[in-house]
This record gives C-alpha cells, sequence and structure tokens, in this order.
C-alpha cells in the first residue's frame, strides 16, 4: 500500500468540491462497476425525483459476479444532497460510504434503486488488507452503535 493513500471519504469531500453540475456519479474506478449502467440511474432519478440512487445486486436483474466483500456501492447523488451527508460524516476509509447511506435515511432523503451486476476488477489491484478489513470492522460497528 502506497503511503500516499488517500481515505475514501477525502475522495469524496475532495471530488464534491470539485463537482460542476447538479448531480455527482460515484462509481469505482477499477471497472467493477460497469457505466453501461450509467443511463439506468438517471431514468430512476427523473423518474421519482430520487435524492440519491443507489445500484443493488438484490434486486431485479441484479446479481455479482466474482463479487466479494470488499467491493463498493455505485451511486448518483443530488450535489447538494451528497455535499449535506459528506458534511455530517465523521467516518473514515471504507466505512465512509456506509454512514453515508445511513445519514440519508436518518435525513429522510429519498433513494432510489437500480439492479445492476458486479463482476471482478478490470484494472489494478485492492488495496483492502487485513488491517483494512479490521479497521472497517471497527468502524462498522462503531457506527451502527452510534446512528
Amino acid at each position: 500500500m502506497s503511503s500516499c493513500f488517500i481515505l475514501k471519504g477525502t475522495a469524496y469531500i475532495h471530488g464534491v468540491k470539485h463537482a460542476t453540475g447538479n448531480f455527482v456519479f460515484i462509481m469505482d474506478a477499477d471497472l467493477s462497476h460497469h457505466p453501461k449502467f450509467i443511463p439506468e440511474f438517471i431514468e430512476k432519478q427523473k423518474e421519482g425525483d430520487y435524492d440519491l440512487v443507489s445500484g443493488t445486486r438484490y434486486g431485479g436483474n441484479g446479481g455479482v459476479y466474482g463479487w466479494d466483500l470488499r467491493r463498493k456501492l455505485i451511486r448518483l447523488y443530488k450535489k447538494k444532497v451528497l455535499e449535506n451527508l459528506v458534511e455530517r460524516c465523521v467516518s473514515k476509509g471504507y466505512v465512509f460510504q456506509m454512514e453515508l447511506i445511513i445519514r440519508a435515511r436518518q435525513l429522510n432523503y429519498t433513494i432510489g434503486e437500480v439492479p445492476i451486476s458486479f463482476v471482478d476488477r478490470v484494472y489494478g489491484e485492492s488495496k483492502l488488507g487485513g488491517s483494512e478489513i479490521l479497521s472497517f470492522t471497527k468502524g462498522l460497528l462503531t457506527l451502527f452503535a452510534t446512528t
């Protein structure tokens, strides 16, 4: 793991500050989430004027192919909603994504879901090792105990 590894939450904070549109689409750069699903997210958002739309492997034609515990979520946010959520989140690293959705539910934001399929990463290697998994588990337990 590189010494310049950026925590997941830090990347979100930086990204939302520089986003120029009304919506922010978040997906992994390793293509474990295929960009072909983007139009479905946009259509779903328009359909219900949702505050955020999350990809799910549990609905419709969603599925998991070569997926493991380390896979993250693919989401479309209204920019103002994401800005508000990012300001409220206290978690770092991989737990940050979980906290975003928990805070969204607490604030009664509307959430739409789109069935998607996950595939094994196409590019790069996972930065998630044993210490990160332990930190993730500890962070999740703390998050659920305090929210």
